[in-house]
């Protein structure tokens, strides 16, 4: 298995095309969001991950998110994976993050222990 993306969005749709084909719609992407309220701020944003389970998998695998801020870990999220192999799947992941000031937050996204795909979100004020 191996992770294809990783974003944070504001929400995901599926739907089936005229070919009975599973489709995703992904709004509100974002790299960045801005705060209107002091700090500290507790945020939940939305992280989808896009995962593929190759033909030669089991489909069962972790996985694992990590949320770093100034080099600290700061929330995780591990959850289970059954994805029939030569299939696609997604897991909308949703952490409470606690900032103290304006930063850059980074989800270390793994599949069982392997090296993770990192996805920056800037966490900015208002006039930043």
């Amino acid at each position: 298995m191996k992770i294809l993306a990783a974003l944070f969005i504001d929400d995901i749709s599926m739907f089936e095309n005229e070919n009975g084909l599973t489709r995703l719609n992904l709004s509100g992407v974002q790299f960045s969001i801005t705060v209107s309220e002091p700090f500290p701020v507790t945020l939940a944003p939305h992280l989808v991950v896009l995962i593929h389970s190759d033909h030669s998998s089991n489909g069962a695998g972790a996985l694992e998110v990590t949320y770093h801020c100034d080099e600290k870990e700061i929330a995780r999220n591990v959850q289970p994976l059954q994805i029939e192999p030569g299939l696609f799947a997604y897991r909308l992941i949703r952490a409470e993050l606690e900032l103290d000031n304006p930063s850059i937050v980074f989800a270390h996204c793994r599949l069982n222990q392997n090296d993770p795909l990192i996805v920056p979100l800037t966490i900015k004020t208002e006039g930043q």
